[in-house]
């Protein structure tokens, strides 16, 4: 089965590739000549994945799932949640994101967030949406050097270790995407024999 991932994030790609069956072969926007940047404009992360999973199968008649994925932050009614990846600018700029946070932060000691990913999948005309979540803190200093986003500010509930002081092994095991992409490959598994039949 082929399957469009309405990405280019290399990051997320590499990700998601270990997680999926041999039998799944996932495919990047660049693959389909899929060149233009897919509008984020919703308001919620659910309604991100959607608008990018729908226009890649209006557009291009191809079975897609795309992601959208947030940190929220209780202290701060769950932002930046939606606007995670624009927190400071439109750059998308990791470090100016991070040190906004940490900046905001500094005098609060509830640092209690989580992390959200929701998968929107479009198949054969059949849409299905995978919600994954890991709470923890964020702490107050970056730590580690792999990863991306936010991952060397927040450590998991039970771990000591940032998201990126962890292996990519060791982080796909726990995090939001991990477990959304565990469902929606559970999901295909089931789709695929039922299909096969």
């Amino acid at each position: 089965m082929k399957l469009v991932f309405a990405s280019n994030n290399t990051n997320k790609i590499k990700e998601i590739q270990q997680l999926v069956p041999a039998s799944i072969q996932i495919v990047s926007l660049q693959d389909i000549g899929c060149s233009e940047d897919i509008p984020e404009t919703a308001l919620t992360i659910e309604g991100n994945a959607i608008l990018k999973a729908n226009y890649v199968t209006e557009k291009y008649g191809l079975n897609c799932f795309a992601d959208d994925s947030g940190l929220e932050v209780a202290i701060l009614n769950g932002a930046p949640g939606v606007h995670s990846a624009r927190y400071a600018g439109t750059s998308k700029n990791d470090d100016d994101n991070m040190n906004k946070l940490l900046f905001t932060l500094k005098n609060e000691t509830h640092r209690n967030a989580n992390f959200k990913t929701v998968i929107c999948l479009n198949v054969d005309g059949n849409q299905q949406l995978f919600t994954g979540k890991i709470f923890g803190e964020i702490c107050t200093e970056k730590k580690g050097s792999n990863g991306f986003g936010y991952d060397p500010i927040f450590v998991a509930d039970g771990y000591t270790k940032t998201f990126a002081e962890l292996t990519m092994v060791e982080k796909s095991e726990i995090s939001h995407r991990g477990q959304a992409v565990r469902q929606l490959v559970s999901f295909l598994s089931n789709y695929t024999d039922q299909t096969d039949r």
